[in-house]
């Protein structure tokens, strides 16, 4: 049975993904801060909990990894936060960027070798603020297209192998990202996605021919819609 690796397991894209995996036979690691092994049916779940974001967690867990025989790393882990850049704390900058960006590239080093000799999949839950320049979002931006960026300098450098490499850029997706935010997704179906859709992307990627490989697969919802919060006192 493939082994799959997904960050951000326990909610959201990284979730339904997980969910996605299991129901396409693969045995799935659900790495995430609060994971449980009970978030899942069946046996073929296991669940690491490890704040990504903390530096010394991270390289414990990435030794761990490298002794283990993983066909598909999904990075889809990630949060933001929108205020103007001064702002932002510097805890706030150095934990987007070290869960964002650093975690990624970190367990694709740990994971890479045996995702090339396993004909694997690495899959990069970007966003589709790694395309565009917007206001209040330059630092989660740039978190994010730096992991475009690295996914796609890793699809050139890897090609001689047969490792695929897919960068996602969702747009505004129904989860618990917003709950700390001052905005969320529109109440409307057309003006949104779910998790489900990025999940059916992923599969989607793992079910084409494998000589074939979409680099990037940027999903928008049908019509453009936001949702502000009431300020609360």
């Amino acid at each position: 049975m493939r082994r799959a690796i997904v960050t951000g397991a326990s909610s959201g894209i990284g979730k339904a993904i997980t969910n996605r995996l299991l129901v396409l036979g693969y045995s799935v690691i659900g790495i995430s801060r609060s994971v449980a092994a009970g978030d899942f049916q069946g046996k073929n779940f296991q669940a690491l909990q490890c704040n990504l974001a903390d530096s010394n967690a991270i390289i414990k867990l990435c030794e761990l990894l490298k002794k283990e025989d993983i066909s598909i790393l999904v990075n889809a882990a990630g949060f933001g936060k929108f205020e103007p850049h001064e702002e932002l704390g510097v805890a706030t900058i150095t934990q987007m960027t070290s869960l964002n960006l650093t975690a990624p590239m970190l367990l694709t080093n740990a994971t890479l070798r045996s995702l090339k000799q396993n004909s694997g999949y690495l899959i990069n839950i970007n966003s589709i603020e790694a395309l565009r320049a917007s206001k209040f979002a330059a630092v989660y931006s740039a978190t994010k297209a730096g992991l475009r960026a690295f996914g796609d300098a890793l699809f050139e450098e890897t090609r001689k192998s047969t490792l695929s490499i897919t960068n996602i850029n969702p747009d505004m997706t129904q989860s618990n990202f917003y709950d700390t935010l001052r905005f969320d997704v529109s109440d409307k179906e057309n003006e949104k996605l779910l998790s489900e859709d990025v999940a059916d992307a992923v599969e989607h990627i793992l079910t084409m021919r494998k000589g074939a490989v979409v680099s990037e697969y940027t999903i928008r919802s049908l019509q453009f819609g936001i949702k502000k919060k009431k300020a609360t006192k």
